[in-house]
């Protein structure tokens, strides 16, 4: 039989296409789970710990089996230790986007980051991870987590890194993982605790919900580290949401008390910020609801309590009609000085080239201390936990992660009105199905990125059970630890929490 050069032609198309589904038929085979195990041993709040670090891969299966994202955590965990009586901490720091690099290298764990407590600049590299002495490793082992997209965290196999980049899927995986780890560590016996740090306590308040009544896994005490979990509160960007400008005014007292623009000076700081807290809450939020309604004598009056509370001038407040933006007063509050506050810790200075601008543009802590963070923790990855890999640690996040990230939870093509992100409500059913749990909230005072008084406005709402929430406050920031006393205390109050929420008769 002969066949014309048409049909040779055709049966080479087939061939290939045959071909090219018989490959995708055959799935790339996935790598086993890379772990750089170490040996190590340190001394911690005064008691000697011989541990394991276990810088490694938890690979999340579909119900078939199959891996779809490789989570990469470093895990210290005590050696030769009654796991039934040895706590384990799960912490990540927020972003969304952000690798777990802030509280990894805060001290928390044994090593940190060094940088000055005054928030001046740390100057030039290279910069050096320490021993932490301050470590809370003497009553927990910690589980430092980086999201898909994160780190060395990536999608595997048919997944992209998109199915993860949301409120709900984020928390689902984290929620995954941390179901995973027990089981592959035998840790199922173990008391539980949650840390997390910005968008960290978003995802722990949903992470929490997910476990306790999806997973009917308890936890024994949640952490929340400069809280955000109801955003309507720290979104001072939104012109007609009223709120933010109200929660953000104790931490503007706070700044500007600090950079000696309070005048006549208070006696005491806390009594300070309490009439800021009273101010805020009974004078100014009212005056904002009331709108065009408020009387010019009483408009006056706002004004020139809230030029004395912000440092601002009288002229300023009233240009800005009461509403103070934490971008705007970042740039305003020393711009007679040209100098800008910084957003995450209002104690930190930056210049900015145009001093005529109406809002800071950048992020005066941010620049400052980024870059010794990154550093020393790469050092630390390759130097303390033989960390030898060619994966990039992407920290920042994967580019696409912000682009892709979705907040909504309802299904695409449902009926759904945008709103504030909040998982405020689902922190409140977790408290209620279990009412043993307590939350420890940890606030910076100079925090302009998730203000201390949006804490206790948020917290004390969405009927939570105000037992059930301890409030602590730091001479810092959004990342408090950067001040080694305020690293102290708050290390500290972690370390009594934990110590109080484990059973001592099981």
């Amino acid at each position: 039989m002969r066949f014309g050069l048409g049909t040779k032609y055709w049966l080479l198309v087939i061939g290939l296409l045959m071909t090219s589904a018989q490959a995708e038929d055959e799935k790339l085979p996935v790598e086993a789970p890379q772990a750089f195990i170490t040996n190590h041993s340190g001394k911690f709040n005064g008691q000697k710990i011989a541990y394991r670090a276990t810088a490694g891969e938890t690979y999340l299966r579909d119900l078939k089996g199959e891996p779809k994202a490789s989570i990469f955590s470093f895990a210290y965990t005590k050696q030769k230790a009654e796991t039934a009586k040895r706590p384990v901490t799960f912490v990540w720091n927020g972003g969304p986007g952000s690798a777990s690099v802030w509280l990894h290298m805060s001290g928390l764990g044994p090593a940190f980051a060094e940088v000055p407590s005054d928030a001046s600049h740390p100057g030039l590299p290279p910069y050096l991870p320490k021993s932490s002495g301050n470590s809370i490793m003497d009553v927990t082992d910690l589980v430092f987590i980086d999201p898909v997209g994160t780190g060395y965290s990536r999608a595997v196999g048919e997944y992209e890194g998109k199915a993860f980049w949301g409120l709900k899927e984020d928390a689902q995986s984290m929620a995954e993982f941390i179901r995973t780890w027990m089981t592959e560590n035998n840790r199922w016996g173990s008391p539980i605790f949650i840390l997390g740090e910005s968008y960290g306590t978003t995802r722990a308040a949903y992470v929490a919900n997910i476990l306790q009544k999806n997973m009917k896994i308890s936890i024994n005490g949640l952490v929340f580290v400069s809280q955000a979990l109801d955003y309507q509160g720290s979104s001072p960007y939104i012109p007609d949401n009223i709120i933010s400008y109200v929660t953000y005014v104790p931490t503007m007292a706070a700044a500007a008390l600090y950079h000696g623009k309070v005048t006549p000076v208070p006696q005491n700081k806390q009594a300070f910020l309490e009439q800021a807290r009273q101010f805020a809450t009974n004078e100014l939020l009212p005056g904002l609801f009331a709108g065009n309604r408020l009387k010019p004598e009483q408009k006056r009056q706002l004004v020139e309590r809230l030029a004395y509370f912000t440092g601002l001038s009288p002229q300023y407040v009233e240009r800005a009609d009461l509403r103070i933006s934490a971008r705007r007063f970042a740039k305003e509050l020393l711009r007679d000085e040209s100098k800008t506050v910084g957003l995450l810790d209002a104690r930190y200075l930056g210049d900015e080239r145009d001093d005529l601008d109406d809002s800071t543009k950048r992020d005066a802590a941010s620049d400052t201390i980024s870059a010794a963070f990154n550093s020393a923790l790469q050092v630390y990855l390759r130097n303390s936990l033989n960390v030898d890999w060619e994966r990039q640690y992407l920290s920042p996040a994967d580019p696409d992660l912000r682009r892709y990230w979705r907040y909504r939870t309802n299904k695409d093509g449902s009926a759904w009105e945008p709103t504030y992100v909040t998982t405020a409500g689902q922190l409140s059913e977790t408290l209620r199905i279990n009412p043993q749990l307590d939350v420890l909230v940890a606030s910076g005072y100079y925090d302009l990125v998730t203000p201390f008084f949006d804490a206790e406005y948020t917290l004390n709402r969405h009927a939570i059970n105000a037992e059930q929430i301890w409030y602590t406050y730091y001479e810092g920031g959004h990342m408090m630890y950067v001040n080694s006393e305020a690293k102290v205390e708050l290390f500290n109050d972690v370390r009594r929490f934990i110590e109080g929420h484990i059973p001592t008769n099981k």
